[in-house]
């Protein structure tokens, strides 16, 4: 008897759940965690590295597709210089507060979780170094991509 009651039990407790449960289209994408926007840092650097290797064209490109979405009409144009960008992820953190020089009074901190860290540049010419800089940089991560703001050189 009791089996057959924890038998009946069983089914409907399965045919109540079959009946609540809903199809969504698309495919599923697992929600960020601080690994997952960490390997996005480090992928954006090594692709921003891989364009300056194919010259200033491929970076200008990788660049203008990788600005945020919300600052896309403030792009610099590098001219004939690459910059290779070196990170320090071990001082990547995350930056809440932080909005774009020169945004102005009243600006609005960038959709998505921006992030931070020390970086050394390299700006080249024709293959030849011209200098480098040690700064910080910030990288966006917005619906499971990153995103950066386009450097623009001093003065320009």
């Amino acid at each position: 008897m009791r089996r057959a009651v924890l038998a009946v039990v069983t089914l409907a407790c399965v045919l109540v759940v079959a009946g609540c449960t809903t199809s969504v289209d698309g495919t599923p994408v697992a929600a960020a965690s601080p690994a997952h926007d960490r390997q996005l840092v480090v992928d954006y650097f090594k692709e921003l590295n891989a364009a300056a290797a194919e010259g200033p064209s491929t970076q200008r490109q990788f660049l203008q597709r990788s600005q945020h979405p919300d600052f896309t009409n403030e792009l610099c144009d590098l001219g004939d210089l690459t910059l290779n960008v070196d990170p320090a992820m071990s001082t990547l953190r995350m930056d809440p507060d932080w909005v774009p020089p020169g945004e102005g009074k009243g600006a609005t901190h960038p959709r998505g979780e921006v992030y931070v860290l020390g970086v050394s540049v390299s700006i080249r010419q024709d293959g030849a170094l011209l200098g480098s800089q040690i700064g910080s940089q910030r990288v966006v991560i917005l619906d499971g991509k990153a995103y950066g703001f386009a450097p623009c050189p001093t003065g320009g």
